[in-house]
């Protein structure tokens, strides 16, 4: 969906931004871009949408140059989501929520019907929340509405530039936890930036670490945080790396042992849980064991214990390089 061929990105007084980047984004994948300020994550999304101009190399977007794009055209094609979230002080939610829409040219009652629905898509009640203006909103709900708003026209594509980074922690992961279940409806192809690895971690299907200017690593989290590719990303990912990787790591049949004829345990997690939340659970419980049950039945499928734990890193750990 989004493919970066040989692209760099060099200032007029010599300042080279990004050098070389070639990667590719497939469709309804949700790719992290991590690293320290000033290393050319931003600037790598905003050449997506043209806000900056690469020096060479070709991106492509569902196969077309961007280059050969009407800048305007290929922006109202692109949601775009970022921290301060810009949404205009003197429109009601609903109405921020249905400018692309009617700059397309489709008709204010649809436009409006359609931010209706988004804003209940992502927890805002249109009743309650569609006629107040974003400063009669929090800092998460603000954040909601810019999603809503980048949806509306619905794009294929999704830059998210620290979409969460205004927000305190706790909101903060909330509105994580919040969007990773919207992606699993609308399933968009997204480019996200972020400092923050923790969130790069627990958002992104892969992640890109970035040096300066350059990508150290593009794998999974899981592959990322297991098998540093360099020095540099061992160094950014941190000691602590190997608990990480319990966040990145999910509960699987493979893991677990049968249960006992009637047994029914003091504590379950779904099937595809974190391991960090089953460790979490089976730390709390005296019998050192805990159930797995089905997502979608309830039934108990498993009990999982310590040695299973054990066997789910060993399993997701990446091969040796």
């Amino acid at each position: 969906m989004i493919r970066f061929e040989h692209v760099t990105k060099r200032y007029p007084d010599g300042t080279t931004a990004v050098e070389d980047l070639s990667f590719e984004v497939a469709e309804g994948e949700l790719v992290t871009l991590v690293g320290p300020s000033g290393c050319g994550k931003t600037t790598t999304m905003k050449m997506v949408n043209r806000l900056i101009e690469p020096t060479s190399g070709r991106i492509l977007l569902n196969g077309e140059d961007v280059s050969a794009a009407d800048p305007v055209e290929l922006r109202r094609r692109i949601g775009y989501v970022i921290q301060q979230v810009g949404l205009f002080p003197h429109k009601t939610v609903l109405e921020n929520t249905a400018t692309v829409p009617q700059l397309t040219g489709t008709p204010k009652a649809k436009a409006r019907a359609r931010a209706a629905e988004l804003l209940e898509l992502v927890g805002l009640d249109p009743a309650v929340f569609g006629s107040r203006y974003p400063e009669q909103l929090s800092g998460g709900q603000r954040q909601r509405v810019g999603v809503a708003r980048a949806l509306a026209a619905d794009p294929p594509v999704l830059l998210m530039d620290e979409p969460f980074g205004a927000v305190d922690p706790v909101v903060r992961e909330r509105l994580q936890n919040e969007f990773l279940a919207l992606q699993k409806t609308v399933r968009k192809t997204i480019l996200l930036v972020t400092h923050d690895l923790e969130e790069a971690v627990r958002l992104g299907d892969r992640i890109a670490v970035y040096g300066e200017g350059t990508i150290e690593q593009f794998a999974r989290p899981a592959a990322v945080l297991g098998a540093p590719a360099t020095d540099y990303v061992a160094s950014f990912v941190g000691a602590d790396r190997g608990l990480k990787r319990l966040a990145v790591t999910p509960v699987g049949e493979a893991d677990l042992t049968a249960a006992a004829d009637g047994e029914e345990p003091a504590a379950t997690v779904a099937l595809g849980a974190s391991l960090r939340e089953a460790l979490a659970a089976l730390l709390q419980q005296d019998a050192g064991r805990i159930g797995v049950t089905d997502p979608d039945s309830g039934a108990l499928v498993g009990v999982l214990t310590p040695e299973g734990v054990h066997r789910a890193l060993r399993r997701a750990e990446p091969p040796a390089a």
